[in-house]
């Protein structure tokens, strides 16, 4: 049987991206094919490494050429990833292909958790992850990541004093918690506060990042504002709890962000909290705040509902000792690599459909 590199393009031209309704041919994601009599490869270049359909890619990329050089012949498939980005080349963090926000409307629902756990899941799969603890007034990022009492490096480059970010498993951070004591307040009026953002974002050396996640603080505010003037946003993640009290604040944030003048994605909302489950039982699930709040919203909008993130025990002691609930066994560490790939998945899907976020001029 005689087939050429031109006959395997062929074949994999009939196979789709699930997510973005092509072919992997003309979407650019098949390189390096090699056929010969007895060994055919190519490679599979993935939109990201937290891809949740790699296996289905690979097994129907496999079905697709075997029907062109039959059982025999051996067929190396190789899958890689390289992160789609939305933002043109700009004067500040040139090498972050996606900055996205994770937002609430209300203090408790645990957005910071969910980011912390978040930036370690995407770690874990190979993605290059940066964090800006944003939460000026109340920064929980440092205890979450067992570094309070840690304090970056600044370097002189070009004659420009540079911070850098701290790297703790795995991600690169800043939080204003690093440069203040932990026992004194931030008493600042909303243009400091706006400042210290601009500097972690102008002012730092994140160098290549895949995904830069940026935990806001609560509400719609001055530091929100200054996010969104400040860079280009690939989109938002909105946390919330099921209860009504919840809800209704999500509702505003989400707003926010689909305000004309403002007009970031929102990639998808995660209900944290959505059950209760003793880590003895858990098969059990107890709805003591309400069931589905933040799937109905999801739906309400129009929006995808990335993560329902259970309430157990472990994760908030996870958090006290600063060792993320993700890297830990059990149904907590699934929920946040699942939440992990949905999102990657979210940002892929709004690289390859929407048009590019431009900074808010107001």
């Amino acid at each position: 049987m005689k087939f050429s590199e031109k006959d395997i393009m062929a074949a994999l031209s009939t196979v789709q991206d699930p997510d973005l309704h092509n072919d992997l041919v003309s979407l650019n994601m098949v390189k390096d094919v090699k056929a010969g009599p007895e060994r055919v490869s190519f490679t599979v270049v993935l939109t990201t490494p937290a891809c949740p359909l790699k296996e289905k890619i690979r097994k129907d990329c496999e079905e697709a050429v075997r029907k062109v050089i039959g059982d025999t012949v051996e067929l190396d498939i190789v899958m890689s990833s390289s992160v789609t980005t939305s933002r043109d080349k700009a004067p500040v963090l040139t090498g972050v292909k996606n900055i996205v926000a994770i937002a609430s409307g209300k203090g408790g629902v645990g957005k910071s958790t969910v980011t912390a756990n978040l930036a370690v899941a995407l770690a874990q799969t190979g993605a290059k992850v940066g964090l800006i603890d944003a939460d000026i007034y109340g920064p929980s990022i440092p205890v979450m990541f067992n570094c309070e009492h840690d304090q970056p490096e600044v370097k002189v480059v070009n004659g420009k004093n540079v911070i850098q970010p701290l790297d703790q498993y795995g991600v690169k951070l800043l939080s204003i918690g690093f440069l203040t004591p932990p026992d004194s307040p931030v008493v600042w009026r909303g243009p400091m506060a706006s400042s210290a953002l601009k500097q972690f974002i102008g002012d730092a050396d994140w160098g290549e990042l895949d995904y830069l996640l940026i935990d806001l603080p609560p509400g719609t505010s001055d530091i929100h504002l200054t996010l969104v003037q400040t860079v280009p946003v690939t989109g938002a993640i909105i946390v919330t709890t099921p209860q009504k009290v919840a809800l209704a604040d999500a509702t505003k944030g989400l707003a926010m962000f689909r305000q004309p003048q403002i007009n970031v994605p929102v990639l998808g909302i995660v209900e944290n909290m959505a059950y209760f489950t003793p880590e003895e039982l858990p098969g059990n699930k107890y709805f003591i705040f309400g069931k589905d709040g933040g799937k109905n919203l999801s739906e309400k909008y129009g929006v995808p509902l990335l993560g329902q993130v259970p309430l157990v025990q472990g994760i908030r002691e996870s958090g006290d000792s600063g060792l993320p609930a993700v890297m830990k066994e059990g149904v907590v560490s699934q929920a946040f690599r699942d939440l992990a790939e949905a999102m990657a998945r979210q940002v892929a899907i709004r690289n390859a459909t929407f048009a590019k976020t431009k900074k808010v001029e107001l």
